[in-house]
């Protein structure tokens, strides 16, 4: 057996620099790259490994690190889990930085290939700088707090050991069923200690996404399910896009007369002017697709999760007679909601059930009772998003504009806060990867990291970031980032001043606004942030403007523009789009002082009537 004697970092850097995958026919390399901050934990080691591997996978310089991996995890959603990239830190708070960002990826099940440094493997300089010392464990480093939010774990204290390590991680970051965060924790000793590898784990390898086949069985049992349904809808999830089954489900809605909601994963699904979309469904959803889901009698579940947004907290499908069928790769989720589990691969299963279910559709007063809500549902999106001249609109206008200074091409990118639910029900994507918004883990800070990431993988597309002032000062480093490689972004920053969508929550539950919005907080004066001025220390081209139509003119110049660009506009803290929506599970208190929670408490009681739990 042929060997090359190597460092294990440069055994690392080596192996992922030929790890190959496969796209539309196209062999590209599975990772676009490696972020990474580095720090006495990884620069002497996996530092110097990838200055050798530059040209095959190149190393980008990031100024945060749940930002970095955040950026990544983006690029793997944008890809559609087809790419990925690696990110790696030093020991201590450069790794647990990382931490949030992989429950993200845990949570949206996206790949994202995590190293951090960790402590001597030999135990010589111990503690070394930054090392979490256990009292009772001498084995725990910072770095396990990446286990519960991590597919596959492990820690490198042996050189030889990266080689069964990176098998696995490989398996576990390309699997349709087990996809999520990988860590592999490197002693910083380790890194830089030699071992004679075998060349055959240097060869070039793709990577295909495989496509199982449903069981027989279940697919039966699906299809007699629809066969009975008088009122079927379906719900394409996020998994939709992972499977690249949309054109699959455009066709067997089409060809059965199926109207189709979407999660937020699974937004963009179809286009917005399909005649049989209803929109976004659930807590943020249209009023057509929510009316739907209440009346359904069979609900196909495609690639989505069933999380309690979708679901209304199981209080949305109130059909005494409905089922569930769950077409998911996941049988963990295939199976949510007592759901006839169908496990397999989306566009190979839709496939399936289209050719067996033949020429079957559903009835055509139930499709015209569909058609008829949504377009009833879209006169009242186009009240709530037309121009207006105030000085402080709503996020809904503000939606609008951007939304007419769209493409077909555009990317919309968001995450937590108030807009992302105006975005699920208001936003019309046209056409697939149009709308990426991280609902899944909710997380304030995403956007303009997300951004990035996703102009990485789709750097010909505009790419629009929308996010509010509170997420905006929580993560906003990498505006310097997206300067520092020559990738434009739309930053629209919303500013209503504090944490708007939690005030409104506060309030609806019965609470004093408290808190949330900066002139509610504990504070000697307010700070009067200059938005505009800290973006464009940053290198943005950045301007502030005071009403919709200023914003449509700087929105066109973004557009001409071949720099990042901000642009701030003050919006109502107050006020969200009225229409559509369902009841979401948030608990009020039993005893308050204040009538308005007992008042909120009752209404609370009543609503907990509608829930339908194990049913």
């Amino acid at each position: 057996m042929k060997t090359i004697r190597l460092t294990m970092a440069q055994a690392l850097a080596r192996f992922l620099s030929v790890q190959k995958t496969e796209i539309n026919g196209e062999i590209l390399p599975i990772f676009g790259g490696v972020w990474a901050i580095f720090g006495h934990g990884n620069v002497a080691g996996l530092g110097e490994a990838l200055y050798h591997v530059q040209e095959a996978l190149p190393t980008y310089r990031a100024h945060n690190e749940q930002g970095m991996a955040h950026a990544a995890i983006a690029f793997a959603k944008a890809s559609n889990r087809r790419r990925m990239m690696a990110c790696t830190t030093s020991i201590g708070p450069g790794a647990t930085n990382m931490v949030t960002a992989a429950a993200l990826a845990h949570v949206n099940r996206l790949p994202v290939l995590l190293l951090p440094g960790d402590v001597f493997a030999n135990r010589n300089p111990d503690p070394v700088l930054q090392q979490i010392e256990n009292f009772a464990d001498g084995t725990v480093s910072a770095n396990d707090c990446f286990k519960p939010v991590s597919r596959y774990f492990d820690r490198i204290t042996k050189p030889e050991q990266i080689i069964p390590a990176l098998n696995r991680a490989m398996n576990v970051l390309t699997d349709p069923a087990e996809c999520g965060p990988v860590t592999l924790a490197l002693c910083q000793d380790t890194q830089a200690e030699a071992y004679d590898y075998p060349e055959s784990f240097f060869a070039e390898k793709i990577w295909r996404i495989r496509q199982p086949l449903p069981d027989l069985r279940e697919l039966d049992e699906a299809l007699t399910a629809l066969k009975a349904a008088k009122k079927p809808i379906i719900i394409a999830g996020g998994g939709v896009h992972y499977a690249q089954a949309t054109e699959q489900l455009r066709s067997f809605a089409e060809r059965h007369a199926v109207p189709v909601a979407e999660t937020q994963a699974g937004k963009s699904a179809l286009p917005h002017d399909h005649p049989l979309t209803m929109g976004a469904i659930g807590v943020t959803g249209t009023s057509a697709a929510n009316a739907l889901a209440q009346e359904a009698d069979l609900i196909l579940a495609v690639g989505t999760r069933l999380q309690d947004f979708t679901t209304g907290s199981w209080s949305l499908f109130q059909n005494p007679d409905r089922k569930f069928v769950g077409i998911n790769i996941q049988a963990f989720d295939a199976t949510k909601h007592r759901s006839l589990p169908v496990v397999g691969d989306a566009a190979v299963t839709l496939e399936l059930l289209d050719q067996k279910l033949a020429d079957w559709s559903a009835p055509s007063d139930w499709t015209l009772q569909a058609a008829t809500s949504f377009k009833q549902w879209q006169l009242a999106a186009d009240r709530v998003t037309a121009t207006s001249d105030s000085p402080f609109p709503s996020d809904a206008q503000v939606i609008g504009a951007v939304q007419r200074h769209s493409t077909e091409d555009s990317i919309v990118v968001c995450a937590a806060g108030g807009l992302p639910g105006e975005l699920h029900k208001l936003w019309q994507a046209g056409k697939p990867g149009g709308y990426h918004v991280e609902y899944g883990y909710s997380c304030m800070g995403y956007e303009i990291a997300g951004g990035l990431g996703v102009k990485m993988a789709a750097p010909d597309r505009e790419v629009i970031v929308m996010v509010g002032d509170g997420s905006y000062l929580m993560m906003n480093s990498e505006i310097a980032t997206s300067i520092l490689l020559d990738l434009p972004l739309t930053i629209v920053l919303l500013d209503n001043r504090g944490y708007g969508c939690i005030n409104r929550l506060q309030q609806g539950t019965g609470g004093e606004s408290f808190n949330n919005l900066l002139q509610h907080t504990r504070h000697q004066s307010l700070p009067d942030i200059d938005f505009r001025a800290h973006a464009q220390s940053m290198g943005a081209e950045a301007t502030k403007v005071s009403a919709i139509a200023e914003l449509e003119e700087a929105l066109a110049k973004s557009r001409a523009s071949c720099r990042t660009s901000v642009i701030v506009i003050d919006t109502d803290p107050l006020i969200s789009t009225a229409e559509g929506g369902c009841w979401w599970d948030v608990a009020v208190p039993e005893v308050s002082v204040r009538k308005e929670v007992i008042s909120a408490r009752e209404n609370y009681l009543t609503a907990l009537k509608k829930q339908r739990i194990g049913d």
